[in-house]
Parts: structure tokens; sequence; C-alpha cells
């Protein structure tokens, strides 16, 4: 039987090596220079599906080659030390959000234990910026008589977030897919009233193989449609949107949010219901989650009008599906 959340005091010491230490259960790019300069990333993967396992640190470097930031990626680890998304129930090195100015999650369906879950819940709470990326809307998914607010995405309790983390704090929790999963791909548009938004600041053609989410509408007070996804009829970029229900009304594929945590601090929030590993293949795609990186630590004045998303090293993501990652690999083996 789990414990409840209130956890005891931990000691940890924590160092960040360089990036591609073998040794490491995590990686770290060291920001050089850039509006980033000074700010910390920590991006967690851990999703059985979408591998973001390969996603996230293709988008630490590029953040952190070109445009100053450190980041840090996070990974679940198997106890040989490699890289596994099937096991939920370990990400090591999430004491590293202690110092993190901007957390990056993409996680699905985890049962982390007490010790993780401590420091997940504290940044959480800090009043610190925040952005989810697809199933994050669905990051948890404990026993349901386990005694924590995180307890499972569609939590029904009312006394404790109903809709859990995903619904709570970035907006949605998961509901269904809207467009045929593996069949209709999502280009995004701008929602009425937002193509100015600084986040959406040079960003063209985003467009993704992953299909639409289901959101329910209209979306919490407080939370700003940045993005609709217009469900296509095939998985090209160019394929024509499908007729009928399924666009009308368009579903929001990204917003912002303010959250305010148990001590009354606001949190900036962005999440996207996009976010797979084959979605950052698109310019316009890694350009929306760098802009959001910026608008989330508060320099939005400083994106480019055009931010450099140029892949860094080599980006071969694989195609979304359960049992798909690559075995055997070490965190150091995707920096490669």
């Amino acid at each position: 039987m789990r414990t409840s959340y209130v956890f005891p005091a931990l000691l940890v010491c924590v160092t960040l090596a360089p990036a591609a230490q073998a040794a490491d259960p995590w990686l770290t790019f060291e920001g050089g220079k850039g509006p980033g300069r000074g700010k910390h990333i920590v991006l967690i993967s851990g999703d059985e599906e979408y591998r973001s396992e390969e996603a996230l640190p293709q988008l630490a470097r590029i953040l952190s080659t070109r445009h100053g930031f450190k980041t840090t990626v996070l990974f679940a680890i198997d106890p040989d030390g490699t890289v596994n998304p099937e096991n939920r129930a370990n990400i090591p090195g999430l004491e590293a959000l202690r110092g993190a100015d901007l957390m990056i999650t993409a996680n699905r369906y985890r049962k982390l234990p007490d010790e993780q879950m401590k420091m997940f819940d504290e940044y959480v709470h800090s009043g610190r910026p925040m952005i989810g990326l697809r199933t994050a809307t669905h990051a948890f998914a404990f026993d349901r008589d386990t005694p924590t607010a995180y307890r499972h995405y569609d939590n029904r309790d009312k006394t404790t977030w109903p809709g859990g983390f995903g619904k709570q704090v970035l907006g949605e929790t998961w509901i269904s897919h809207h467009g045929k999963h593996g069949a209709q791909s999502t280009r995004a548009i701008p929602a009425p009233g937002a193509a100015r938004h600084p986040i959406l600041k040079g960003c063209k053609d985003v467009w993704g193989p992953t299909d639409v989410y289901t959101v329910t509408l209209p979306l919490p007070e407080g939370t700003t449609a940045l993005l609709l996804g217009q469900v296509l009829t095939g998985m090209k970029p160019a394929d024509p949107p499908v007729d009928g229900r399924l666009n009308d009304p368009m579903m929001p594929v990204a917003w912002t949010r303010t959250f305010t945590t148990r001590s009354g601090k606001r949190a900036r929030v962005f999440t996207t219901t996009m976010g797979a590993s084959v979605d950052f293949a698109s310019e316009g795609m890694r350009r929306l989650i760098v802009n959001a990186a910026y608008w989330a630590v508060g320099v939005e004045r400083r994106i480019p009008a055009r931010a450099n998303v140029d892949i860094v090293g080599v980006y071969e993501p694989t195609m979304f599906g359960f049992g798909k990652h690559r075995r055997g690999l070490r965190p150091a083996d995707y920096a490669k």
C-alpha cells in the first residue's frame, strides 16, 4: 500500500554532469550564449507510445545550443541503467527540479514512488512555470485507492483535484481521440484573436502526424486557446481537412493558462496536445515549443522574429506506437 504524499525530508545531493557521461541516468546540456543564458529547463520524458525519450533530448539540444538555456533531460530507467519508457515507476534525477526555472513534461500513466513524486509535487506548487506535451494531460495513473491528489488522470473525487494533474494544472485531462489515431493528422491554425500572441511568433505550418485530442469546451476560466487542431483526411501535411463535425468546432490543441498553487502562487502554464517525436520533425512545431519556453520564463519580449530551431546533430524520430522504443539504449546514446 502506498503512503500518502506527505513526504519525509530527503537529504539529496545532485551534481548535473555534462551531457554524454555514460554513468548518468540523465542528460545535461550546458547553455551557451543566448536569451536563455542563466535559465535551467528540466525536461521529463516517460511515455510508452509517443517517443518522448527521443523528442525531448533534441528539444533540449535546440534550447541549449541555439538559445542558451541550460537543459536537463530525465528518462524512465530500468535497473540496468537503460532507458525503458514502459517502466512507469522510475524517473531518476527529479531532484533537478529544485533548481529549475521551467519544467517541460511529456509523461503518460506514471506510478512514481513517493520520493520522486515529492520532487514533482514541490515543483508544481512552487509557482514556477510548466509546459505539458501530448500525454502530460494523463501523466499519472496510480491505483485508485492511493491517497494522493495525483491519483488518476480521470480522478472524479471532487475533494482532491477532479481530473487530476492534467485537468487541474494543465487545463485538460485525457478524454478521447478526436481524429482517427494513426490515420488523420493535425494541422494547427491560430485560434481567433491569438495570431499575435508571442508564442506564435514566426510559427508557420505547425503540423504533426498525431491526431487531435478531444477537449472539453469551453476551456476552463483563465485558459486561452492559441491553436486549433484541423483534422486532416490523411497523414501528410498537404492533405485536405475532413468535412463534418470533427472540424466543427475544431478542438484547441495549444493553450495558455495560470495555475494557482496551494499557497496561492500563480504559475504560467502552456499545454499542447501535440508533441510526439515525429511531430518535432515539423519546424513550426519546434518553434512553437521554443517560443513557449521563452514565454514561460518571462522573457517573451526576447522571442526572435523567427527563432532558430534547426536540428542539432541527427534527428530520426521513430513513428509512434506501443512497443516501438529502441531497446538497450542509455541516456548518453540520445546525446549523439
